[in-house]
């Protein structure tokens, strides 16, 4: 469980977006760009959530699904569709990845005070992927640890990807 310490400590800049009806929020710090829709070569034999890679600029970057990875249903991509590129850690080093969500809404300073800690939903439920809930502006905004939301078995899936 987290204490109160710990949870003003994630006070700060998010950037929200949306999947499905649902509100999410990353750390602003770890946003490198957000990309229109571009094309995305999908890479065989990678898991389901990962919808393949971009080339941003000469680099290939792997882009993951957040639709797919959170097992909700999957929606045709629209004009607002796009790919926040964040940066995570892997094995102690930086590794750029893109997320795909449905729209980018703003960017919000989130003070400690609006921040819950996750509530538990039982032992068999892993939610390490979520910081808190943020209460703003009458909505709860699920805030994400962005270098959780892959486990270390998905990153190196991830990894493997040619780039």
């Amino acid at each position: 469980m987290q204490n109160a310490v710990e949870v003003q400590a994630k006070a700060g800049k998010y950037l929200t977006f949306r999947l499905a009806k649902e509100e999410y929020g990353v750390e602003i710090l770890k946003v490198r760009e957000i990309i229109g829709l571009m094309p995305i070569t999908r890479v065989p034999k990678t898991p389901e959530f990962v919808r393949g890679v971009i080339n941003l600029r000469g680099g290939v970057i792997p882009v993951v699904e957040l639709r797919s990875k959170f097992g909700m249903e999957s929606e045709a991509d629209t004009n607002e569709t796009c790919v926040i590129v964040v940066e995570i850690m892997k094995q102690k080093e930086p590794v750029q990845i893109g997320i795909l969500v449905d729209s980018v809404s703003e960017v919000m300073d989130i003070a400690g005070a609006d921040i819950e800690a996750t509530p538990s939903f039982g032992v068999e439920l892993d939610t390490n992927y979520i910081l808190g809930m943020a209460k703003t502006r009458g909505t709860v905004r699920i805030l994400l640890n962005i270098d959780r939301v892959l486990t270390n078995e998905e990153l190196e899936s991830v990894g493997n990807t040619p780039g």
